[in-house]
Order: C-alpha cells, then structure tokens, then sequence
C-alpha cells in the first residue's frame, strides 16, 4: 500500500495541525464519511456515516461520531480520552489528541495510534463497498497483561448533510442491547449497532453546542448538536474487535466480524493497485503518491440508476449505471466534472467498463443535444445548464476508444453523437448554437452562467462569458476533429464533420490577440472582446486537437506561465486585472465572487504541464510542474487532492477537500508524461 501519508505527534497534537487535516472515506453509492486527524468534529459535513435517502443524492447524516474513552482496571478504572471535542464556548474538551501517537493512511483507510505508558491501541475506520455501513475497529498494538477495555459513546442524527440539527424534531426510538441496537427515526431512516466482541446499551442524552470552525470560516451557522443513543464497552486485546453501523437489516450472526470486513476493505484496495498496475504499466512502480491517488480515484466513482426522465427509446429505465461524484464533501454528480475526470478516474486505473458504463449512462439524459450539468443533490430534475458538458462527452468518448479499442460501443453512441453536433449547429437552449459566418458556437443568454467559471449569486453572474468562451470553441473543433476519426473507423463519411471543423478552424483565428500575446478569453460578447488572461486558453493547446500553430501554442504556454501559473494550480485570473480577488475566504458572497477571479484550481495545471510539454518537448519540466501535488496530499484532504487554492502564496487549500476532477487530471498527466519520459528514453 502506499505510505506517503503519515504524521507524528507534531502534527497529531496540535489542535491546528490535527483539525485541518482530513480524511474522507466513500462507499460507492453517494455515502461518505469523514473527519479530522484529531477527531473533532469541524464541518457540519463530518460524520462517520452519511448515507443517501434517494441514493445516490439527499445524503442524510445519520451516524455523527464514536468517542472512545481507554480504561485500566488495573488502576483502578483510570480512563484516556481517545477523541477530541471543540466547543462554542471555546473550550476543548476532553483533548484525547494529547494520546495520538501517529496517524497514516493505509491505502483507503485511516489508522490511528493512541499511546498511553505503554499502552498503545490501533484504531481504524472504513466503509464497505456497496454498503451503507461504515466500521471501526480497535485494538492493543502490543500484548499486555493489563486488563483494558474501551467504553464509546455513540452520537447519531438524522438531517440533511447541508443542513442543521433541530433536536425538537428528532425523537429517534432507540431499541436493544447485547449485540444490536437500533436507532429509528419515525420520518428517517433506521440506523443499526451491531458488535460481536461488545456489549451496547441504549442512551438518550442530546449534547449540545459542537463548535464547527470550518463552517464559519465558511460564513455558515457554526454549532451543531447530536444525540448520543447507545453506548458499547468492549474488551481490548490483541486481535481486531470492533462496531458495524448499517442502514441495511440482516440476521444475526450473518455479518462477517470485522477483522474479516477489514481484509475485505483493504484487499479491495490492493486489487485496486493490481489492476491499474497490470493495465497502465507506468503505474506499476510509480511514486507512492502517485499510487495513493490511483486509491484515492476510487472513491469518486459511484451507482446511479438510470432514471424514468432518460432516454427511454434506449431502454435505460431502472437499470444500474455510473456516474462521479465530483467532489466531497458537498458535491453531486455533475455532467462536466463527470466528463474531465473519465479518463483520469477510469482509463487511467484500468477500469474501461467503468468508463463504458458511465458514459452509457449519461447518454440516456442527453437532451436536445445537451449533457446535465447537475443532478441537484435534493432530487429533481437534471440541469440543462451547461454549454461545455456535451463537448466534453466527445472528448471523453474519444479517450475511451483510445484506450479500450470497443468499436461496437462507439457504433451504438454514433447516431447520438451525430445528433448532439446537429443540435449545436442549428441551435439549442440557451443561445447555444453555430455562428455560420466564422464557424465559431456561441451561448449565453441573461441571468445563466454555462461555462465552468458558474458562480452566481442570487441574480448576478460573477463571470457571464457570453459570446463565443475560448475554450467553448477549442472543445467544439475537439469534438468536430473526434467526430471525423469516429467516422473513418465506422467506415461513414467525413463530410459535414470535415466541413464544420474546417470551418472552426479558420475562425478559431479570431482568437489571436494582435501583439504576440495569447488568446481572447471570449469573442463578441455584450461589450465585445474580453482580453483579460484567464486559464481557459490553454485547454486550445491541451486537447488531442487544437485549432492553433505551434507558434501560437507556444505563446499560450507562455502567457499562461507568467501570469497564471502557481504551485498547485492556475490563477483564474491574472494578478494585473483589476477584478483579481488573490485569496478565496470570507462569507457565501465574498468567496463566490472571488471564485472564479483570481482562485486557483488544480484541474488545469496538469492540462498546463501536458501543454508545456507539447510546446517544449521538456518531459522533466512538463512532469515536475506535477511535484508539488505530492506534498499537498499531507494537508487539507489526506491523500487526495482540493478543489481550489488562493492565488496568493502561500496558496492555501481552499473548497472541497476532496475533487475529482483535480484527481483525475493530476493522475492522468502524471501517466501521459511518464509514458513519454520512457519513451524518450528509449529512444536515447
């Protein structure tokens, strides 16, 4: 497994340190759990299990924490705290990361050890895969003769992961003891205990004002509360004993124990590793950073029925397909993040049945030519809200025939394909359509935001890009260029493919600043050309077609690099224009309009290191803009990679913890430049 993700007391006793690092854990179906090193609940998105009502979306948190306290019969019943709790009080009691010795990542699964004298107890806590349960398990190190033994108490609630507690509206009914007990909401869902090794016993006690630092940061209500309803005394020794909390009923005695359950998580890792390892050679002994996040990868890759509003003519009702988390902890699936990430997640990892399953899948919500942007994470219907989802379809189809060579897959896509061009051409919603004088697609009508850079606030769009988006237009000729190679491999005509992206091509030229500079960032917009340096230019270089000379390309690059380019990340916004916010903080409205002004965000620098790579030939250049990503992966979420960063040093992680598309991209640069660097070498 990899070990890059380790600390020590310096960083595990410090209250600082301990909190804003992170871990997340994924089932599969749209649950998560997560946390902090210390235990201490900072978001109002931490929880051991957060578990979807309408699966995989309206994620509800139902187990909220496990606090364990270490006791010594052999002294007399003295007791260790082995958690941490922060209070709006600002006190922080008990301070059981005093106790922590180390934490590490092994594979998926966080490990803590307590050290007492010499008392240590290892502590772990994963998810199983395609199960809404998530399992703990402790045990002694080292043999001792001492008479040890655990007593935690068990925190639940039943609210949207979004939301806040209201303790008046829940009055769970909590029944049993020994070896099972159940927590069931009368309007939620039921919630079940179960050990093998324990004993628990029902409570009812609600603890109130949990200080959660992250969400004011975050300028959102900061105290929470939870109910402790059970509490399970369990024997220390040697061998794994240990907590199963499920949605899911089942006959006593039929759940394996969880040392079995823990073989079973982390053989599913390595298989992980195996399979990535066997189908990318590149990755077989590649950095164990590199390889964490081929772990890492996993965990955004999700079960989405196919709903009743898909293409029904394709007969995808109620079956089971895929789709992508695009980020954790308060993502859904979106269409873009779904498409950028494909490769990277999928074809990178050796998983092409996955990317064939996923890209089926959202083939039965293409409407009007147009991929969802997003399926609200409170249910509903999908959002026809994006202009560059179903160029991306193109893209990531491309990538999967490249790769898994499935020629009868892109025979059944094709006449959808065809479709989706046509409806670009004559036009679609939104304003979206074909310009018949340059070749160029232009979108954007009042009050949407279609392009990535989304933010809105109320009816103000912080980055409209209405006109003809640069990258918008890059991803159409992309898309144009696919269309013509898929139909050479059917053996269809060329022709209207051949045709538009001719004629793409030449308008693309439109997009030349005059000077020697780079690229218009959008054309003919309400107030004419937007010249500002922003990232969205080099996708013309990074895609496998682009509409510019190698010249051009080159001052792309360029531009990009002198402006834009941080450690982690390209500046959304060049630090000269006067609209630049260079840190990404504050309350909803200050970071949303700083979001897509000057924030960095980690999805482009890969598409920037494979550009440079293109225009340079330097493969070690190229692969080294990728370095930094590594010891990222020791702060904010462990062992995966941020949403965005300030734009400002010392470029801060900041938003989700955990993207998809930032994964993705980094893993499947890192794979495209390793190949290269080898095959440079065997040339030499």
């Amino acid at each position: 497994m990899p070990g890059n993700v380790h600390f020590g007391r310096a960083i595990c006793c410090d209250l600082e340190q301990a909190n804003r690092r992170e871990w997340w854990l994924a089932n599969g179906l749209g649950g998560y759990a997560g946390g902090t090193i210390a235990l201490c609940l900072t978001r109002r998105y931490h929880g051991l299990l957060i578990a979807p009502a309408s699966p995989p979306l309206e994620r509800m948190l139902v187990f909220a924490k496990a606090d364990a306290t270490l006791y010594d019969c052999d002294e007399g019943g003295r007791s260790w705290p082995l958690f941490t709790n922060c209070w709006g009080s600002g006190s922080v009691e008990p301070q059981g990361l005093k106790n922590l010795e180390s934490f590490r990542l092994d594979g998926s699964i966080p490990v803590w050890y307590f050290a007492i004298g010499d008392r240590i107890v290892e502590q772990r806590i994963w998810m199983e895969q395609k199960r809404h349960s998530t399992c703990i398990a402790w045990r002694l190190a080292h043999p001792t003769e001492r008479s040890l033994h655990l007593g935690v108490d068990l925190l639940v609630n039943c609210r949207s992961h979004h939301g806040e507690s209201h303790p008046h509206e829940f009055n769970p009914v909590v029944e049993g003891g020994g070896n099972h007990i159940s927590v069931q909401h009368l309007k939620g869902p039921t919630l079940h205990f179960r050990t093998e090794d324990g004993q628990l016993s029902v409570k009812h006690q609600w603890i109130n004002d949990f200080d959660l630092a992250r969400e004011r940061e975050r300028g959102f209500p900061d105290r929470d509360s939870h109910l402790c309803a059970a509490h399970l005394r369990l024997q220390l020794g040697n061998e794994w004993s240990g907590l199963v909390a499920s949605m899911e009923t089942c006959a006593a005695g039929t759940r394996p124990h969880c040392a079995e359950l823990l073989q079973r998580r982390r053989a599913h890792d390595a298989d992980l590793l195996a399979t990535a390892g066997t189908l990318t050679p590149e990755l077989r002994d590649a950095p164990s950073w590199v390889r964490q996040l081929v772990v890492t990868a996993d965990s955004f890759l999700i079960i989405r029925s196919v709903a009743k509003q898909g293409r029904k003519e394709q007969g995808g009702c109620g079956q089971e397909g895929e789709s992508v988390i695009a980020g954790y902890p308060w993502f859904s699936d979106w269409g873009r993040d779904t498409m950028i990430a494909l490769p990277g997640l999928t074809l990178a990892t050796g998983r092409h049945a996955c990317a064939r399953n996923i890209l089926t899948t959202f083939s039965h919500f293409i409407d009007r030519g147009m991929l969802p942007n997003m399926f609200p994470d409170n249910g509903g219907q999908p959002q026809y809200n994006t202009v560059d989802g179903a160029l991306w379809y193109f893209e990531a189809w491309r990538a999967y025939v490249e790769v898994s060579h499935d020629v009868e897959a892109l025979r059944e896509i094709y006449p959808l394909l065809e479709e989706m061009v046509d409806w670009h051409t004559r036009g679609t919603r939104h304003g979206i359509g074909l310009d018949s004088g340059d070749g160029l697609l232009h979108a954007g009508e009042p009050g949407m935001q279609l392009t990535w850079m989304d933010a809105k606030l109320g009816d103000w769009v912080i980055t409209p890009r209405h006109g003809k988006p640069v990258e918008i237009n890059a991803l159409w000729y992309n898309a144009l260029i696919c269309m013509k190679e898929f139909s050479n491999l059917l053996g269809k005509t060329t022709g209207v493919f051949g045709t538009l992206s001719a004629r793409a091509h030449a308008g693309f030229s439109r997009f030349l600043k005059p000077g020697g500079g780079g690229l218009y960032d959008v054309l003919d917009g309400p107030s004419g050309d937007d010249a500002s340096v922003r990232p969205n230019q080099i996708l013309a270089v990074s895609l496998p077609h682009s509409p510019l000379t190698p010249e051009v390309q080159a001052r792309v690059v360029a531009e990009a690099g002198r402006y834009l380019l941080t450690s982690y990340a390209l500046r959304s916004l060049a630090p000269d224009h006067p609209d630049y916010r260079p840190c990404y903080g504050g309350n909803v409205q200050e970071r949303d309009s700083a979001y897509h002004q000057g924030t960095a965000w980690a999805w482009l620098l890969p598409h920037y290191a494979w550009a440079e790579y293109g225009v340079t030939g330097n493969v070690e250049l190229a692969q080294s803009r990728l370095n930094p990503i590594r010891d990222h992966l020791l702060d904010a979420g462990l062992g995966t990679v941020s949403e965005i960063f300030d734009g400002e040093p010392p470029h801060a992680a900041r938003g989700a913890p955990s993207q998809a598309w930032s994964v993705a991209c980094v893993l499947d640069a890192w794979i495209k430049l390793e190949r290269a660097r080898r095959g440079t070498v065997q040339e030499e």
